[in-house]
């Protein structure tokens, strides 16, 4: 039997069909793929054309109207009013106050042969506010440190150095804190301080020096100025989130007892946020001890000038012993200055109490201290560091002996895994950046950000590679470029593998951490000896040394992010049966997203500037645009244009790479 179906046509209902198919958009790691092999297409084609390359020599008219400005600056220095009234009075007072410091531990004056407080007076007041903020064991390091600069026979260089940082520190923090408390209790102030200190926070330190020279020539002045506005972002932000986590309920409370906004401040948010501000000065203190030994660019005496001068004449030796004071000098601030933050917060919670033996104990050492600085002040014996510095001729020995060995034994090994990471990485990508028009670059860049942080950030990119271009440094900008990337892609190595590792297991957490906090602390320049003695002087060894200065930031983000993956989640995918790399691959790695783009954006600002540091030890490009601008004066306003070049550089880098991790978290 034949049964007749009609059609939906002709009964005039709706037959049910499959579901109407849905065009998918491409995903973001498709459309990249596709934006790099159109790249390598067009790049194949039209390689050599429009690079905009610029011999070292040469200038363009931007450099050459820098140098007009300059120029016009140092002869209108003493007759305009803006210089008479401001710029020139600020320099006053800081020149005198930076002088003032100098004179009291590390430079002779007022008629003296010696400082007003000789190293005996300086040990005796390091180990006594060491143990007053802090505890006893913190008192010796600090005393013990402190020797160990003399021994190095850099007494008076590891003064300078501290005179210059204190004095920045000073006024950074009378600054810094009421703007910080300030943005903490509005939230109008706290919008608008928020941009400037992400902008300030993503310069590196080689930027800050060439516009202050402009206004405040070569000098310790010049340092300490540059110096102060580098290490304040990191005091008024704490502070502000130290004054915003305050719990609202505690606030609240004060208010319903009648207490005054004053009296709110006073006796309630800033005891209650101590420790958090005592940790912002922490992080000023480090940042003012990194920029002070960069300054040494701009004539600040100190460790940093040794080590510039060591590095540029390649003497291995004398660059290890100042790096080693610098060294310890940061662990001596960085323990004591976390030493008070644990003490405020021990106060904090014994209600102001403190032990009955310790006022006496107090009392005591003051006594003693106050001895020791009169000697100090008195006695030649007491003032001047006594010794040759035999300690620090025979690490510097050592070093030099050590560099040797090492490149007679090492020079295989250590040139095969530069030639091969160079020849097989940094060499094509840079070939690409530098031998493409500078317009399909361009391009790239701005499709390539526009794919990973959307539409603002492909705009910024924009600005940013018009700007680069106007800088008349564009090749140099794309050599800076290479390195900076390629050094990013290992530290992102290191950041995952460390960073899983620590973040899936407690005990390596335990271990590798102090470590990784140690190497925060660590100016920049002390990076560089190491592999100056290893690789020697070229731009592999500013890479290297960015690796390492970057990757403990990005391994311990990572940790932290794979950390913070529910346990519930890893749980139910063990019982599923997924293996350890299944569960890392597919469950951690994915749900820490967030984490690991955060990663990437603070190992590219650090990769950044540790490079063009490393225009000292023969990385070139911008780095050593701007180190020749403070040397040759006719390269003046090319100096300046490349710290401008960096500056965009880092805004890029810093705009794409947070918008992309917005759209992560999202």
């Amino acid at each position: 039997m034949t049964v007749a179906v009609e059609s939906p046509e002709e009964t005039g209902t709706d037959a049910p069909g499959p579901p109407p198919r849905t065009a998918r958009r491409p995903g973001r790691p498709l459309v990249m793929a596709a934006i790099l092999v159109l790249w390598l297409l067009l790049f194949a084609v039209l390689r050599g054309r429009h690079t905009l390359s610029l011999a070292a020599a040469d200038l363009t008219d931007l450099h050459r109207w820098f140098n007009d400005v300059n120029d016009s600056i140092g002869a209108d220095r003493n007759s305009d009013p803006l210089f008479l009234y401001f710029f020139n009075e600020i320099r006053l007072v800081v020149d005198t106050l930076v002088t003032f410091v100098q004179e009291l531990i590390s430079q002779s004056g007022a008629g003296r042969p010696v400082p007003q407080i000789g190293w005996l007076g300086v040990v005796g007041l390091a180990g006594y506010v060491s143990w007053a903020v802090g505890h006893w064991k913190v008192a010796l390091l600090a005393v013990a440190g402190f020797t160990f600069l003399g021994l190095q026979g850099l007494w008076q260089e590891s003064m300078d150095t501290l005179a210059l940082t204190l004095s920045a520190v000073l006024v950074a923090l009378l600054l810094a804190i009421p703007l910080g408390v300030w943005a903490g209790l509005s939230d109008r102030v706290h919008r608008i301080v928020t941009p400037f200190l992400d902008f300030m926070q993503t310069m590196p330190t080689f930027v800050y020096l060439a516009p202050l020279t402009l206004f405040f020539l070569i000098g310790p002045a010049s340092a300490t100025i540059a110096t102060l506005i580098y290490a304040a972002p990191p005091a008024i932000r704490i502070t502000a989130h130290a004054i915003r986590s305050v719990p609202t309920t505690t606030v609240e409370a004060a208010d319903s007892l009648g207490a005054t906004q004053r009296q709110t401040l006073t006796k309630v948010l800033l005891p209650m946020s101590a420790r958090t501000v005592v940790m912002g000065v922490n992080q000023t203190i480090m940042a003012a001890l990194a920029m002070v030994t960069v300054a040494a660019l701009i004539d600040a005496p100190g460790l940093g000038k040794t080590v510039v001068q060591a590095l540029q004449s390649l003497d291995v030796g004398t660059a290890f012993n100042a790096g080693l004071a610098i060294v310890v000098m940061a662990i001596v601030l960085d323990r004591v200055t976390t030493a008070a933050g644990a003490r405020q917060e021990a106060a904090r919670h014994a209600h102001g109490r403190t032990a009955a033996w310790r006022r006496p104990l107090l009392g005591a050492g003051a006594a003693v201290t106050a001895v020791l600085v009169y000697l100090s002040h008195t006695y030649v014996w007491a003032a001047e560091f006594p010794g040759e510095g035999g300690v620090g001729s025979a690490i510097s020995r050592g070093a030099d002996t050590v560099t040797t060995w090492a490149q007679d034994h090492l020079s295989g090994l250590t040139n095969a895994f530069r030639d091969a990471l160079t020849t097989g990485l940094l060499n094509p990508f840079q070939t690409l950046l530098t031998d493409s028009p500078w317009w399909l670059v361009g391009a790239a860049l701005i499709a390539l950000g526009a794919v990973l942080g959307g539409w603002s950030a492909g705009l910024t990119t924009a600005v940013c590679v018009g700007l680069l271009v106007g800088t008349g440094l564009w090749s140099d900008s794309m050599t800076t470029l290479a390195s900076t990337v390629v050094a990013t892609v290992l530290v992102m190595v290191l950041g995952i593998g460390l960073g899983v590792w620590m973040g899936r297991s407690a005990l390596v957490d335990r271990l590798l951490r102090p470590t990784l906090d140690a190497a925060q602390v660590l100016p920049p320049f002390v990076y560089l000896v190491p592999f100056l003695a290893l690789f020697g002087a070229t731009r592999f060894t500013a890479i290297v040394a960015a690796v390492v200065y970057a990757a403990p930031v990005a391994v311990k983000i990572v940790a932290d992010g794979v950390r913070n993956v529910p346990a519930a989640t890893v749980e139910a995918a063990t019982s599923a049966g997924c293996t350890t790399w299944q569960i890392v691959t597919k469950v951690q790695l994915p749900m820490a997203r967030s984490a690991l783009t955060l990663a990437t954006n603070q190992g590219l600002i650090y990769v950044l500037s540790m490079v063009v540091v490393g225009g000292l030890v023969g990385a070139g490009a911008l780095g050593y645009d701007v180190v020749a601008g403070f040397s040759q004066g006719q390269l003046y306003g090319k100096g300046l244009a490349a710290g401008l070049a960096i500056v965009l550089l880092g805004v890029m880098f810093d705009r794409i790479t947070q918008a992309a991790a917005r759209r992560t978290s999202a």
